[in-house]
């Protein structure tokens, strides 16, 4: 699913909204939660899932095709948990 379909599925659903002001709602809950991020802070949506950034250490790679070794730096990776509720519906599981 992409945005755009999101802003359309909401427009649907929620009527006395129009697409421009579900657009705004939507890039808003975005840019909250991306602001969040790069602050540190994890994102909780209780029935989905969790969104936290986790610290991958400098390590040394080979490259496969001349196997010269590579440092690699170390950087913030983006990790989701996926929540109970989220995850039974995905299994077909009733709760």
């Amino acid at each position: 699913m992409t945005k755009s379909v999101m802003i359309e599925k909401i427009t649907e659903k929620v009527e006395g909204l129009t697409r421009k002001q579900v657009e705004t709602i939507v890039n808003t809950i975005f840019d909250s939660m991306k602001d969040a991020l790069a602050r540190g802070e994890k994102i909780e949506i209780r029935g989905f899932g969790n969104f936290r950034l986790k610290d991958r250490a400098a390590k040394t790679a080979r490259n496969p095709r001349t196997g010269e070794k590579v440092q690699v730096p170390s950087k913030r990776v983006l990790h989701f948990r996926v929540g109970k509720p989220f995850h039974n519906a995905l299994n077909g599981i009733a709760e």
